[in-house]
């Protein structure tokens, strides 16, 4: 299981939901308001698993390396 990035996208979190990409935009937004982050700084994936309380074992295989 090789990752080439630490990122997660929109179209990451639509894979990974099975929900639209605009969802996928939201979520996003709502992990960087949680964490306190700027418009312009990127959420990892990392933050992305512990906000959403999965395993990163298991979000690895969605995102499009």
């Amino acid at each position: 299981m090789e990752v080439k990035r630490i990122c997660i996208y929109p179209k990451d979190v639509q894979r990974i939901t099975g929900k639209s990409e605009r969802y996928g935009r939201m979520l996003i937004a709502q992990i960087k308001a949680h964490y306190r982050k700027q418009e312009h700084q990127f959420v990892s994936i990392e933050e992305f698993c512990q906000y959403t309380g999965l395993k990163a074992d298991q979000v690895h295989p969605f995102i499009a390396g």
